[in-house]
Protein backbone atom coordinates (compact mmCIF):
# COMPACT_ATOMS: atom_id res chain seq x y z
CA UNK A 1 0.00 0.00 0.00
CA UNK A 2 1.01 3.73 -0.72
CA UNK A 3 2.72 5.27 2.23
CA UNK A 4 0.26 8.39 1.22
CA UNK A 5 -3.06 5.75 1.22
CA UNK A 6 -1.38 3.33 4.46
CA UNK A 7 -1.35 6.67 6.30
CA UNK A 8 -4.83 7.81 5.48
CA UNK A 9 -6.27 4.56 6.36
CA UNK A 10 -4.79 5.16 9.69
CA UNK A 11 -5.90 8.55 9.74
CA UNK A 12 -9.46 6.86 9.40
CA UNK A 13 -8.99 4.16 11.83
CA UNK A 14 -7.87 6.95 14.39
CA UNK A 15 -11.28 8.88 14.00
CA UNK A 16 -13.08 5.34 14.46
CA UNK A 17 -11.26 4.72 17.24
CA UNK A 18 -11.89 8.07 19.23
CA UNK A 19 -15.63 7.56 18.06
CA UNK A 20 -15.46 3.92 19.99
CA UNK A 21 -14.12 5.44 22.95
CA UNK A 22 -16.26 7.92 23.43
CA UNK A 23 -18.94 5.45 23.75
CA UNK A 24 -17.24 3.16 25.86
CA UNK A 25 -18.81 3.51 29.58
CA UNK A 26 -17.04 0.73 31.02
CA UNK A 27 -13.64 1.58 32.45
CA UNK A 28 -12.04 -1.90 31.94
CA UNK A 29 -13.21 -2.09 28.41
CA UNK A 30 -12.20 1.34 27.59
CA UNK A 31 -8.84 0.66 28.74
CA UNK A 32 -8.63 -2.29 27.00
CA UNK A 33 -10.15 -0.67 23.56
CA UNK A 34 -7.21 2.14 24.08
CA UNK A 35 -4.03 -0.20 24.23
CA UNK A 36 -5.37 -2.54 21.30
CA UNK A 37 -6.29 0.37 19.13
CA UNK A 38 -2.97 1.51 19.78
CA UNK A 39 -0.92 -1.46 18.76
CA UNK A 40 -3.42 -1.56 15.49
CA UNK A 41 -2.52 1.78 14.30
CA UNK A 42 0.83 1.44 14.70
CA UNK A 43 1.20 -2.12 14.00
CA UNK A 44 2.72 -3.16 17.33
CA UNK A 45 3.02 -7.02 18.54
CA UNK A 46 2.86 -5.80 22.63
CA UNK A 47 2.07 -2.75 24.30
CA UNK A 48 1.49 -2.16 28.37
CA UNK A 49 -1.08 0.83 29.73
CA UNK A 50 -0.13 2.44 32.84
CA UNK A 51 -2.17 4.37 35.52
CA UNK A 52 -0.82 7.12 37.11
CA UNK A 53 -1.47 6.97 41.33
CA UNK A 54 -0.44 10.40 42.19
CA UNK A 55 -1.05 9.89 46.12
CA UNK A 56 1.21 6.81 45.93
CA UNK A 57 3.36 8.43 43.18
CA UNK A 58 3.63 5.18 41.03
CA UNK A 59 2.80 3.79 37.23
CA UNK A 60 0.07 1.09 37.76
CA UNK A 61 0.07 -1.58 35.47
CA UNK A 62 -3.34 -1.92 34.13
CA UNK A 63 -3.53 -3.86 30.51
CA UNK A 64 -0.50 -5.93 29.05
CA UNK A 65 -0.91 -7.30 25.56
CA UNK A 66 1.72 -9.72 23.70
CA UNK A 67 0.58 -11.22 20.40
CA UNK A 68 3.69 -13.18 19.76
CA UNK A 69 3.73 -14.68 23.54
CA UNK A 70 -0.18 -14.70 23.72
CA UNK A 71 -0.09 -13.00 26.73
CA UNK A 72 -3.47 -11.36 27.87
CA UNK A 73 -3.67 -9.73 31.23
CA UNK A 74 -5.44 -6.98 33.06
CA UNK A 75 -8.69 -5.42 31.85
CA UNK A 76 -11.23 -7.82 30.60
CA UNK A 77 -8.83 -11.02 30.60
CA UNK A 78 -9.05 -11.84 33.93
CA UNK A 79 -6.07 -12.54 34.34
CA UNK A 80 -4.34 -10.08 36.85
CA UNK A 81 -1.16 -8.30 36.41
CA UNK A 82 1.51 -9.49 39.15
CA UNK A 83 4.42 -6.67 38.19
CA UNK A 84 4.87 -4.15 41.27
CA UNK A 85 4.25 -0.60 40.48
CA UNK A 86 6.50 1.59 39.01
CA UNK A 87 8.38 4.24 41.56
CA UNK A 88 8.26 7.63 39.95
CA UNK A 89 10.44 8.78 43.22
CA UNK A 90 12.80 6.63 45.27
CA UNK A 91 13.16 6.64 49.33
CA UNK A 92 14.89 10.50 49.25
CA UNK A 93 12.30 11.47 46.82
CA UNK A 94 14.32 12.04 43.54
CA UNK A 95 12.97 11.60 40.89
CA UNK A 96 12.90 8.07 38.75
CA UNK A 97 14.63 9.15 35.62
CA UNK A 98 16.28 5.68 34.81
CA UNK A 99 13.11 3.96 33.26
CA UNK A 100 11.18 4.86 29.72
CA UNK A 101 7.81 4.51 31.18
CA UNK A 102 8.78 6.72 34.36
CA UNK A 103 11.00 9.40 32.31
CA UNK A 104 7.97 10.10 30.20
CA UNK A 105 5.51 10.42 32.73
CA UNK A 106 7.98 12.93 34.95
CA UNK A 107 8.78 14.86 31.64
CA UNK A 108 5.96 14.48 29.58
CA UNK A 109 7.70 13.73 26.62
CA UNK A 110 7.05 11.04 23.98
CA UNK A 111 10.08 8.31 24.04
CA UNK A 112 11.20 6.87 20.88
CA UNK A 113 13.66 3.87 20.92
CA UNK A 114 14.83 2.15 17.81
CA UNK A 115 16.28 -0.79 19.30
CA UNK A 116 16.90 -1.41 23.52
CA UNK A 117 20.14 -3.54 23.61
CA UNK A 118 21.78 -0.17 21.63
CA UNK A 119 20.06 2.28 23.66
CA UNK A 120 21.73 4.48 26.01
CA UNK A 121 20.72 6.44 29.47
CA UNK A 122 18.16 4.73 30.20
CA UNK A 123 17.67 1.21 32.59
CA UNK A 124 16.15 -1.84 30.33
CA UNK A 125 17.54 -4.18 33.24
CA UNK A 126 13.99 -5.71 33.62
CA UNK A 127 13.29 -5.99 29.93
CA UNK A 128 16.67 -8.01 29.04
CA UNK A 129 15.79 -10.16 32.10
CA UNK A 130 12.27 -10.55 30.89
CA UNK A 131 13.45 -11.92 27.37
CA UNK A 132 15.94 -14.09 28.29
CA UNK A 133 13.42 -15.60 30.74
CA UNK A 134 10.60 -16.19 28.02
CA UNK A 135 12.76 -16.01 25.18
CA UNK A 136 11.56 -12.86 23.17
CA UNK A 137 13.53 -10.12 21.76
CA UNK A 138 11.95 -6.80 23.05
CA UNK A 139 13.10 -4.13 20.14
CA UNK A 140 11.36 -1.14 19.36
CA UNK A 141 9.75 1.20 22.23
CA UNK A 142 7.37 3.93 21.43
CA UNK A 143 6.45 5.66 25.28
CA UNK A 144 3.84 8.50 24.89
CA UNK A 145 2.26 10.29 28.29
CA UNK A 146 -0.95 10.50 28.26
CA UNK A 147 -2.26 13.92 29.56
CA UNK A 148 -5.49 15.16 30.66
CA UNK A 149 -7.51 18.87 29.93
CA UNK A 150 -5.67 20.23 32.76
CA UNK A 151 -2.55 18.90 31.10
CA UNK A 152 -1.88 16.09 34.21
CA UNK A 153 -0.17 13.07 33.02
CA UNK A 154 -2.63 10.26 34.18
CA UNK A 155 -0.91 7.21 32.40
CA UNK A 156 1.39 6.33 29.98
CA UNK A 157 0.83 4.14 26.73
CA UNK A 158 4.05 2.38 25.81
CA UNK A 159 4.47 -0.13 22.55
CA UNK A 160 7.09 -2.51 21.77
CA UNK A 161 8.16 -3.59 18.56
CA UNK A 162 6.38 -2.21 15.97
CA UNK A 163 6.32 -4.63 12.71
CA UNK A 164 6.95 -4.28 8.92
CA UNK A 165 3.11 -4.41 7.47
CA UNK A 166 4.56 -6.34 4.76
CA UNK A 167 7.49 -8.61 6.11
CA UNK A 168 6.41 -8.59 9.48
CA UNK A 169 9.86 -7.95 10.32
CA UNK A 170 10.82 -5.69 13.92
CA UNK A 171 10.90 -1.93 13.04
CA UNK A 172 11.66 1.20 14.45
CA UNK A 173 8.41 3.15 15.58
CA UNK A 174 8.35 5.90 12.33
CA UNK A 175 7.52 9.39 13.18
CA UNK A 176 4.07 8.46 11.42
CA UNK A 177 3.80 6.05 14.32
CA UNK A 178 4.31 8.64 16.90
CA UNK A 179 2.03 11.52 15.93
CA UNK A 180 -0.46 8.87 15.47
CA UNK A 181 0.13 7.50 19.05
CA UNK A 182 0.42 10.91 20.64
CA UNK A 183 -3.09 11.79 19.02
CA UNK A 184 -4.74 8.29 20.11
CA UNK A 185 -3.23 9.15 23.74
CA UNK A 186 -4.98 12.91 23.60
CA UNK A 187 -8.00 11.21 22.85
CA UNK A 188 -7.28 8.33 25.07
CA UNK A 189 -6.83 10.88 27.93
CA UNK A 190 -9.77 13.06 27.31
CA UNK A 191 -12.22 9.28 27.41
CA UNK A 192 -10.53 8.30 30.47
CA UNK A 193 -10.65 11.46 32.17
CA UNK A 194 -14.55 12.23 31.08
CA UNK A 195 -15.07 8.00 32.56
CA UNK A 196 -13.13 9.76 35.77
CA UNK A 197 -15.25 12.37 36.17
CA UNK A 198 -18.50 10.54 35.24
CA UNK A 199 -17.84 7.95 37.91
CA UNK A 200 -17.17 10.67 40.40
CA UNK A 201 -20.43 12.55 40.04
CA UNK A 202 -21.98 9.06 40.21
CA UNK A 203 -20.28 8.51 43.44
CA UNK A 204 -21.01 11.94 44.88
CA UNK A 205 -24.32 11.55 44.14
CA UNK A 206 -25.20 8.14 45.57
CA UNK A 207 -23.24 9.72 48.63
CA UNK A 208 -25.53 12.74 48.39
CA UNK A 209 -28.53 10.20 48.61
CA UNK A 210 -27.16 8.20 51.20
CA UNK A 211 -26.47 11.48 53.28
CA UNK A 212 -30.31 12.26 52.93
CA UNK A 213 -31.49 8.94 54.06
CA UNK A 214 -29.09 9.14 56.98
CA UNK A 215 -30.76 12.14 58.03
CA UNK A 216 -33.98 11.05 57.78
CA UNK A 217 -33.33 7.51 59.42
CA UNK A 218 -31.59 9.29 62.25
CA UNK A 219 -34.23 11.50 62.98
CA UNK A 220 -36.02 8.89 64.80
CA UNK A 221 -35.02 5.35 66.39
CA UNK A 222 -38.53 3.42 65.18
CA UNK A 223 -37.54 3.91 61.39
CA UNK A 224 -33.43 3.72 61.08
CA UNK A 225 -32.43 1.62 58.42
CA UNK A 226 -36.03 1.40 56.44
CA UNK A 227 -34.25 3.28 53.75
CA UNK A 228 -31.48 1.36 53.49
CA UNK A 229 -33.68 -2.33 53.92
CA UNK A 230 -36.36 -1.07 51.61
CA UNK A 231 -33.67 -0.79 48.78
CA UNK A 232 -32.05 -3.85 49.01
CA UNK A 233 -35.20 -6.40 48.94
CA UNK A 234 -36.58 -3.85 45.92
CA UNK A 235 -33.28 -5.31 44.48
CA UNK A 236 -33.81 -8.83 45.35
CA UNK A 237 -37.10 -9.04 44.13
CA UNK A 238 -36.33 -7.34 40.72
CA UNK A 239 -33.22 -9.33 39.84
CA UNK A 240 -35.82 -12.23 40.74
CA UNK A 241 -38.42 -11.21 38.42
CA UNK A 242 -35.41 -10.43 35.48
CA UNK A 243 -34.47 -14.61 35.90
CA UNK A 244 -37.89 -15.03 35.49
CA UNK A 245 -38.52 -17.32 31.89
CA UNK A 246 -42.10 -18.46 32.33
CA UNK A 247 -45.65 -16.79 33.83
CA UNK A 248 -46.90 -12.97 32.79
CA UNK A 249 -43.36 -11.74 33.68
CA UNK A 250 -40.91 -13.49 31.64
CA UNK A 251 -40.41 -10.29 29.41
CA UNK A 252 -39.14 -8.19 32.24
CA UNK A 253 -35.50 -7.77 30.97
CA UNK A 254 -33.37 -4.96 33.15
CA UNK A 255 -29.77 -3.63 31.98
CA UNK A 256 -26.92 -2.28 33.86
CA UNK A 257 -28.68 1.30 33.61
CA UNK A 258 -31.95 -0.11 34.43
CA UNK A 259 -30.66 -1.28 37.52
CA UNK A 260 -28.54 1.48 38.43
CA UNK A 261 -31.70 3.49 38.06
CA UNK A 262 -34.30 1.02 40.64
CA UNK A 263 -31.67 1.54 42.75
CA UNK A 264 -31.35 5.35 43.13
CA UNK A 265 -35.17 5.02 42.94
CA UNK A 266 -35.14 2.65 45.69
CA UNK A 267 -32.94 4.77 47.65
CA UNK A 268 -34.98 7.99 47.35
CA UNK A 269 -38.27 6.38 47.98
CA UNK A 270 -38.47 8.24 51.26
CA UNK A 271 -36.92 11.48 50.49
CA UNK A 272 -39.89 13.45 51.28
CA UNK A 273 -39.86 12.35 55.24
CA UNK A 274 -36.82 14.75 55.42
CA UNK A 275 -40.12 16.90 55.95
CA UNK A 276 -41.92 14.94 58.11
CA UNK A 277 -42.36 16.60 61.88
CA UNK A 278 -40.02 14.47 64.52
CA UNK A 279 -42.49 14.27 67.16
CA UNK A 280 -44.74 12.50 64.37
CA UNK A 281 -42.60 9.93 63.30
CA UNK A 282 -41.23 9.53 66.42
CA UNK A 283 -44.77 8.77 68.41
CA UNK A 284 -44.06 5.72 70.07
CA UNK A 285 -47.63 5.89 72.20
CA UNK A 286 -50.55 7.58 71.36
CA UNK A 287 -50.14 9.98 73.99
CA UNK A 288 -47.19 10.80 73.20
CA UNK A 289 -46.12 14.44 72.51
CA UNK A 290 -43.38 16.45 73.24
CA UNK A 291 -43.48 13.62 76.56
CA UNK A 292 -46.00 10.62 76.88
CA UNK A 293 -48.63 12.22 78.52
CA UNK A 294 -49.88 8.75 79.95
CA UNK A 295 -48.35 10.21 83.13
CA UNK A 296 -50.92 12.86 83.69
CA UNK A 297 -53.62 10.45 83.18
CA UNK A 298 -51.38 8.55 85.97
CA UNK A 299 -51.77 11.65 88.26
CA UNK A 300 -55.45 11.97 87.81
CA UNK A 301 -56.19 8.19 88.70
CA UNK A 302 -53.99 9.23 92.08
CA UNK A 303 -56.43 12.34 92.56
CA UNK A 304 -59.58 10.12 91.91
CA UNK A 305 -58.30 7.49 94.19
CA UNK A 306 -57.71 9.99 97.05
CA UNK A 307 -61.09 12.13 96.76
CA UNK A 308 -62.65 8.44 97.01
CA UNK A 309 -60.15 8.01 100.28
CA UNK A 310 -61.48 11.15 101.70
CA UNK A 311 -65.03 10.12 101.30
CA UNK A 312 -64.11 6.82 102.70
CA UNK A 313 -62.64 9.07 106.10
CA UNK A 314 -65.19 11.32 105.77
CA UNK A 315 -68.35 8.35 106.39
CA UNK A 316 -66.10 6.71 109.18
CA UNK A 317 -66.08 9.97 110.54
CA UNK A 318 -69.55 10.42 110.96
CA UNK A 319 -70.17 6.78 111.13
CA UNK A 320 -69.30 6.81 115.00
CA UNK A 321 -69.92 3.27 116.39
CA UNK A 322 -71.90 2.09 113.66
CA UNK A 323 -69.69 -0.88 112.75
CA UNK A 324 -72.14 -1.91 109.70
CA UNK A 325 -71.75 2.03 108.29
CA UNK A 326 -67.67 1.69 108.75
CA UNK A 327 -67.30 -1.58 106.94
CA UNK A 328 -69.70 -0.28 104.06
CA UNK A 329 -67.75 2.85 103.63
CA UNK A 330 -64.27 1.02 103.40
CA UNK A 331 -65.75 -1.89 100.97
CA UNK A 332 -66.78 0.94 99.00
CA UNK A 333 -63.36 2.63 99.11
CA UNK A 334 -61.47 -0.56 98.05
CA UNK A 335 -63.86 -1.84 95.40
CA UNK A 336 -63.55 2.35 94.01
CA UNK A 337 -59.81 2.27 94.35
CA UNK A 338 -59.88 -1.98 92.71
CA UNK A 339 -61.77 -0.27 89.62
CA UNK A 340 -59.32 2.58 89.21
CA UNK A 341 -56.25 0.70 89.03
CA UNK A 342 -57.45 -1.66 86.66
CA UNK A 343 -58.97 1.16 84.40
CA UNK A 344 -55.56 2.93 84.72
CA UNK A 345 -53.54 -0.57 83.32
CA UNK A 346 -56.70 -0.82 80.83
CA UNK A 347 -55.13 3.19 79.49
CA UNK A 348 -51.93 2.10 79.81
CA UNK A 349 -52.21 -0.88 77.89
CA UNK A 350 -54.35 1.22 75.01
CA UNK A 351 -51.76 4.16 75.21
CA UNK A 352 -48.75 1.36 73.89
CA UNK A 353 -51.12 0.68 70.48
CA UNK A 354 -51.59 -2.14 68.38
CA UNK A 355 -52.42 -3.44 65.06
CA UNK A 356 -56.17 -3.96 66.09
CA UNK A 357 -57.89 -2.30 68.76
CA UNK A 358 -61.65 -3.78 69.11
CA UNK A 359 -64.59 -1.37 69.71
CA UNK A 360 -65.36 -2.83 73.11
CA UNK A 361 -62.08 -1.34 74.30
CA UNK A 362 -62.53 1.88 72.43
CA UNK A 363 -66.23 2.24 73.94
CA UNK A 364 -64.53 1.84 77.60
CA UNK A 365 -61.87 4.09 77.03
CA UNK A 366 -64.80 7.08 76.47
CA UNK A 367 -66.94 5.19 79.43
CA UNK A 368 -63.71 6.25 81.62
CA UNK A 369 -63.56 9.71 80.10
CA UNK A 370 -67.16 10.55 81.69
CA UNK A 371 -65.37 10.05 85.14
CA UNK A 372 -64.85 13.77 87.02
CA UNK A 373 -62.04 15.47 88.69
CA UNK A 374 -61.05 19.00 89.78
CA UNK A 375 -57.94 20.01 88.65
CA UNK A 376 -55.28 22.01 90.77
CA UNK A 377 -58.15 25.35 90.94
CA UNK A 378 -61.07 23.16 92.03
CA UNK A 379 -62.57 23.14 88.66
CA UNK A 380 -64.92 20.37 87.43
CA UNK A 381 -63.49 18.49 84.44
CA UNK A 382 -63.99 15.79 82.19
CA UNK A 383 -61.23 13.09 83.01
CA UNK A 384 -60.10 12.29 79.64
CA UNK A 385 -60.02 15.58 77.41
CA UNK A 386 -61.19 15.18 73.66
CA UNK A 387 -57.87 14.76 72.29
CA UNK A 388 -56.90 12.39 74.43
CA UNK A 389 -59.94 9.80 73.95
CA UNK A 390 -58.89 10.57 70.27
CA UNK A 391 -55.73 9.15 70.80
CA UNK A 392 -56.58 6.54 73.18
CA UNK A 393 -59.28 5.15 70.98
CA UNK A 394 -56.56 5.34 67.78
CA UNK A 395 -57.77 1.77 66.20
CA UNK A 396 -54.73 0.61 64.46
CA UNK A 397 -50.96 1.71 65.31
CA UNK A 398 -49.86 5.61 67.58
CA UNK A 399 -51.31 8.16 65.20
CA UNK A 400 -54.49 9.83 64.48
CA UNK A 401 -56.28 10.33 61.39
CA UNK A 402 -54.72 13.71 61.25
CA UNK A 403 -51.10 12.71 62.35
CA UNK A 404 -51.74 10.02 59.72
CA UNK A 405 -52.22 12.48 57.08
CA UNK A 406 -49.09 14.03 57.70
CA UNK A 407 -46.96 10.89 57.67
CA UNK A 408 -48.63 9.95 54.37
CA UNK A 409 -47.57 13.96 53.09
CA UNK A 410 -44.40 11.78 52.72
CA UNK A 411 -45.09 10.35 49.22
CA UNK A 412 -46.29 13.84 47.79
CA UNK A 413 -43.22 15.70 49.10
CA UNK A 414 -41.26 12.76 47.35
CA UNK A 415 -42.66 12.75 44.07
CA UNK A 416 -42.75 17.07 44.09
CA UNK A 417 -38.71 16.75 45.30
CA UNK A 418 -37.72 14.03 42.44
CA UNK A 419 -39.89 15.77 39.70
CA UNK A 420 -38.34 18.85 40.34
CA UNK A 421 -35.09 17.55 39.40
CA UNK A 422 -33.27 17.46 35.90
CA UNK A 423 -32.90 13.95 35.54
CA UNK A 424 -31.03 12.51 33.21
CA UNK A 425 -32.31 10.57 30.37
CA UNK A 426 -31.13 7.13 31.92
CA UNK A 427 -32.91 8.03 35.33
CA UNK A 428 -36.07 9.63 33.81
CA UNK A 429 -38.17 7.07 35.63
CA UNK A 430 -36.73 7.67 39.33
CA UNK A 431 -39.44 9.84 40.60
CA UNK A 432 -42.28 7.16 39.16
CA UNK A 433 -41.05 4.36 40.52
CA UNK A 434 -39.99 5.74 44.30
CA UNK A 435 -43.57 7.49 43.82
CA UNK A 436 -45.57 4.86 43.03
CA UNK A 437 -44.92 2.33 46.64
CA UNK A 438 -48.02 3.51 48.39
CA UNK A 439 -50.31 2.91 45.60
CA UNK A 440 -52.32 -0.51 45.39
CA UNK A 441 -53.48 -2.29 42.10
CA UNK A 442 -57.34 -1.87 42.70
CA UNK A 443 -56.57 1.94 42.49
CA UNK A 444 -57.28 2.68 46.06
CA UNK A 445 -53.69 3.48 47.41
CA UNK A 446 -52.15 7.18 47.47
CA UNK A 447 -51.43 9.81 46.15
CA UNK A 448 -52.52 9.36 42.87
CA UNK A 449 -54.90 6.40 43.29
CA UNK A 450 -53.16 4.73 40.57
CA UNK A 451 -54.33 1.16 39.20
CA UNK A 452 -51.82 -1.81 38.17
CA UNK A 453 -52.15 -0.95 34.90
CA UNK A 454 -51.21 2.55 35.06
CA UNK A 455 -47.59 1.68 37.49
CA UNK A 456 -44.51 -0.17 35.78
CA UNK A 457 -43.53 -3.12 37.45
CA UNK A 458 -40.81 -1.33 39.14
CA UNK A 459 -43.00 0.98 41.23
CA UNK A 460 -44.84 -2.18 41.73
CA UNK A 461 -42.12 -4.27 43.02
CA UNK A 462 -41.18 -1.60 45.30
CA UNK A 463 -44.48 -1.19 46.41
CA UNK A 464 -44.28 -5.14 48.02
CA UNK A 465 -40.87 -4.00 49.20
CA UNK A 466 -41.94 -1.09 51.40
CA UNK A 467 -44.91 -3.64 52.82
CA UNK A 468 -42.65 -6.66 53.85
CA UNK A 469 -39.79 -4.33 55.40
CA UNK A 470 -42.58 -2.60 57.29
CA UNK A 471 -44.01 -6.23 58.39
CA UNK A 472 -40.97 -7.73 59.51
CA UNK A 473 -39.34 -4.29 60.66
CA UNK A 474 -37.94 -5.01 64.16
CA UNK A 475 -38.03 -0.99 65.24
CA UNK A 476 -41.40 0.02 64.99
CA UNK A 477 -42.35 1.42 68.39
CA UNK A 478 -46.01 -0.22 68.29
CA UNK A 479 -44.97 -3.50 67.13
CA UNK A 480 -42.52 -6.41 67.16
CA UNK A 481 -41.10 -7.73 63.86
CA UNK A 482 -43.73 -10.15 62.56
CA UNK A 483 -42.07 -13.81 61.96
CA UNK A 484 -42.01 -14.89 58.10
CA UNK A 485 -45.36 -16.75 58.43
CA UNK A 486 -47.15 -13.69 59.96
CA UNK A 487 -45.69 -11.42 57.25
CA UNK A 488 -46.73 -13.82 54.66
CA UNK A 489 -49.81 -14.21 55.77
CA UNK A 490 -50.57 -10.58 55.22
CA UNK A 491 -48.59 -10.09 52.33
CA UNK A 492 -51.16 -13.04 50.88
CA UNK A 493 -54.27 -11.46 52.29
CA UNK A 494 -53.24 -8.14 50.52
CA UNK A 495 -52.49 -10.15 47.22
CA UNK A 496 -56.11 -11.41 47.16
CA UNK A 497 -57.39 -8.16 48.63
CA UNK A 498 -56.38 -6.00 44.88
CA UNK A 499 -53.24 -4.39 47.27
CA UNK A 500 -50.41 -5.71 45.90
CA UNK A 501 -49.27 -7.24 42.10
CA UNK A 502 -49.99 -11.02 42.49
CA UNK A 503 -47.63 -11.80 39.39
CA UNK A 504 -45.10 -9.96 41.82
CA UNK A 505 -45.86 -11.70 45.10
CA UNK A 506 -45.82 -15.56 43.42
CA UNK A 507 -42.29 -14.62 41.72
CA UNK A 508 -41.21 -13.15 45.64
CA UNK A 509 -43.15 -16.21 46.64
CA UNK A 510 -41.25 -19.28 44.16
CA UNK A 511 -38.27 -17.58 44.15
CA UNK A 512 -38.09 -17.65 47.99
CA UNK A 513 -37.14 -13.96 48.13
CA UNK A 514 -38.26 -13.37 51.57
CA UNK A 515 -36.04 -16.24 52.38
CA UNK A 516 -33.08 -14.16 51.06
CA UNK A 517 -33.98 -11.11 52.51
CA UNK A 518 -34.72 -12.74 56.04
CA UNK A 519 -31.57 -14.46 56.20
CA UNK A 520 -29.70 -11.17 55.96
CA UNK A 521 -31.93 -8.62 57.84
CA UNK A 522 -34.25 -10.38 60.47
CA UNK A 523 -33.80 -11.91 63.83
CA UNK A 524 -33.13 -15.96 63.62
CA UNK A 525 -36.29 -15.86 66.16
CA UNK A 526 -38.54 -14.13 63.15
CA UNK A 527 -37.48 -17.01 60.99
CA UNK A 528 -39.80 -19.56 61.26
CA UNK A 529 -40.50 -23.02 59.12
CA UNK A 530 -43.25 -21.37 56.54
CA UNK A 531 -45.82 -24.05 55.73
CA UNK A 532 -46.81 -22.31 51.93
CA UNK A 533 -49.68 -24.51 51.84
CA UNK A 534 -51.43 -22.38 54.36
CA UNK A 535 -50.17 -19.39 53.16
CA UNK A 536 -53.38 -17.09 51.69
CA UNK A 537 -52.73 -16.65 47.39
CA UNK A 538 -49.88 -19.31 47.28
CA UNK A 539 -50.86 -22.10 45.12
CA UNK A 540 -48.56 -25.16 45.75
Amino acid sequence: MHSADNLLHRLKDLNEIGIALSRQRDLNSLLETILEAAKRITHADAGTLYLHEQQQRVLRFEILRNDSLKTAMGGTSGVPISFYPIQLYDGAGNPNHAMVVSHSALSGETVNIPDAYMAKGFDFSGTKKFDAKTGYRSQSFLTVPMRNHENDVIGVLQLINAQDRESGAIVPFSIDDQQLLESLASQAAIALTNRHLIEQLEALFESFIQLINTAIDDKSPYTGGHCARVPALTMMLAEAVNRTTHGPLREFVMTDKDRRELKIAGLLHDCGKITTPVHVVDKSTKLQTLFDRIQLVDTRFEVLKRDAELVMLREIATAGVDSQRVETARQNYAARATQLDLDREFLRHCNVGSEAMSAEAQQRVRQIATYHWRDCDGNKCNFLSEDEIENLTICAGTLTAAEREIINHHIDVTIKMLESLPWPRHLMNVSEYAGGHHERMDGKGYPRGLTREQMSVQARVMGIADIFEALTAKDRPYKKGKTLTESLTILGNFKLGGHIDPDLFDVFIREKVYLDYARQFLSPEQIDDVDLGKIPGVYV
